[in-house]
């Protein structure tokens, strides 16, 4: 993200699980056997764990407590930092918020908050929501995520997100900000519209939006927008950003000096994986500063890749926006003598999109995502089993990631302003090299290649995705008044949480090749393996 890089971490992809590769265990555990993709499933799963915070020790399996200091562990990493981690004096209130209570916060509340105690609306601050609710008996279970070889349960809890009894702003004192960052996403006015309106509900009367995401903060030519349940009453009926988005922005250092000048000590950020990684820069920032500032991130990603939640915002309207194009391209392909129809679907690491609009679809043939790698050509390649379907059914419909199959396209070494490399375009190539073998093999083809990903960033948010930006951005405005700061707010086993931001951006979430969802695709489109 131009000057925001140095916060962001790089990416990390995890290694395919191939299984013409095999990893060993350690002799002390060489005594349990597994099977190899098992193996590798731990080796992975340990990678993961490692490179997940900077401060995780290695396990040691020997030692017989291993589990309970993993557990403490566990814990101190999802910790949520807390305004009175630095302000330790910091005296909390009553809170504003109460469903029993609807009169409008005014000036005769001078004396005291409204507040009804009897009311059990609230959270307590111990709840929490376990990360896992499988229990898996054996690595070689389909999509197991095993801490050791032996596949040992380990209790793992979050915080649990919603309103609390307690709060450390003073509504009147408190003047909120919202941004949004990186590309469109379906639903990023709901999450804007329901932060204004329970602002409002707290007592909150300056909001502002920050234009043009992180940019905003240090253009001059750029002004923030007053926001009230007026100005956004009626934004949700539509696709976009009220505030507008954009990719890179100033330095973290900047930023923040823009908050200090702007008097905002609450700032809710809509973004991905770097402008969360942006998000905790500024929260460290205003922490070094001591400055009682707290920063909400709203995880928005359309690819669904953000690690330990169900899903994010857009991408349930994605799956099924998508599915228009699906259907287009299998009725061109339908109709056309050896027709074959090509949709490429957005996803650059992750395939989630493209694996869950085959299965809606039921209409497509190959799906192919960058977690699973392929081959074009040669006997068991993606070319050879479009001419077996093309001799048996007459015609053809091939779903892929933008992320898939980069091995087969020319780098451009050139990132965009996120700091994301610039891809080349997998579905252009596949649909000219379908093209060159069926001329080669001299059998004719009709080819048609769709693209709909800016239409499907672009349109207005589902009644799911509704739902779910309405309660994220609820429980974004509680955690802030809570005093939480450096979290964000998320979806996990049907509950919502906030977790750490650290935990979250560590790398994206990618599909495993080994979990049920992935063997639901293959069985809906009777793939073969292309290796």
């Amino acid at each position: 993200m131009g000057s925001l890089s140095h916060v962001i971490s790089p990416k990390l992809i995890l290694p395919h699980l191939n299984s013409r590769r095999s990893y060993g265990l350690s002799k002390s555990n060489s005594r349990t056997l597994i099977s190899t993709r098992a193996a590798k499933k731990v080796r992975v799963f340990a990678e993961i764990k490692n490179q997940s915070s900077s401060s995780k020790k290695e396990i040691n399996f020997s030692d017989p407590d291993w589990k309970t200091k993993f557990q403490k562990e566990f814990e101190e990493r999802f910790n949520i930092p807390h305004i009175t981690d630095i302000f330790e004096d910091d005296v909390s209130i009553p809170s504003t918020f109460c469903l029993k209570m609807r009169t409008p916060i005014t000036e005769a509340f001078a004396a005291g908050y409204p507040s009804d105690e009897e009311w059990h609306g609230y959270i307590n601050n111990n709840d929490r929501v376990l990360l896992k609710t499988i229990y898996y008996s054996s690595p070689r279970s389909a999509g197991a995520e095993c801490i050791d070889p032996n596949c040992t349960w380990v209790e793992q809890w979050v915080h649990r997100a919603g309103p609390r009894e307690k709060i450390y702003f003073k509504p009147e004192e408190v003047k909120a900000a919202i941004v949004t960052c990186g590309g469109l996403c379906p639903g990023l006015n709901d999450v804007i519209r329901h932060i204004v309106i329970t602002l409002e509900i707290y007592g909150v009367k300056k909001i502002v939006g920050i234009p043009f995401g992180y940019r905003g903060f240090s253009d001059k030519e750029l002004t923030e927008m007053p926001l009230s349940r007026k100005v956004v009453q009626n934004i949700h009926l539509s696709g976009g950003s009220l505030l507008g988005v954009s990719r890179g922005g100033p330095s973290i250092s900047d930023i923040v000096d823009s908050l200090e000048e702007r008097g905002i000590n609450m700032l809710f950020v809509l973004g991905g994986n770097g402008t969360h990684a942006g998000a905790n820069g500024i929260h460290n920032e205003c922490r070094k500063r001591r400055l009682k500032v707290v920063v909400v991130g709203v995880p928005k990603t359309i690819d669904n890749d953000i690690l330990l939640m169900d899903k994010t915002f857009g991408f349930d309207t994605a799956v099924e926006e998508a599915q228009r194009a699906i259907n287009s391209a299998y009725i061109e392909a339908h109709s056309a003598y050896h027709g074959i129809g090509v949709v490429k679907l957005m996803g650059r690491s992750s395939g989630f999109i493209a694996m869950h609009a085959s299965l809606a679809s039921g209409q497509i043939d190959i799906c192919l995502i960058p977690e699973v790698p392929f081959n074009l050509h040669g006997p068991h390649g993606v070319l050879t089993h479009l001419k077996y379907l093309i001799e048996t059914k007459g015609s053809a419909v091939i779903c892929v990631a933008e992320g898939a199959g980069q091995n087969f396209v020319q780098k451009t070494n050139a990132t965009d302003a996120s700091g994301n490399a610039v891809l080349g375009d997998i579905g252009v190539h596949i649909q000219q090299e379908i093209k060159k073998y069926f001329k080669g093999i001299d059998v004719h083809a009709d080819v048609k290649y769709i693209d709909p990903t800016y239409m499907i960033r672009a349109c207005r948010a589902n009644a799911s995705d509704g739902i779910l930006c309405t309660v994220l951005g609820q429980n974004a405005v509680h955690g802030a008044f809570a005093g939480y700061s450096g979290i964000t707010v998320g979806i996990c086993n049907t509950h919502y949480v906030y977790l750490p931001i650290p935990e979250v951006i560590s790398y994206p979430r990618l599909v495993d090749r080994n979990s049920r969802m992935w063997h639901r695709c293959l069985t809906s489109t009777g793939q073969p393996d292309f290796l």
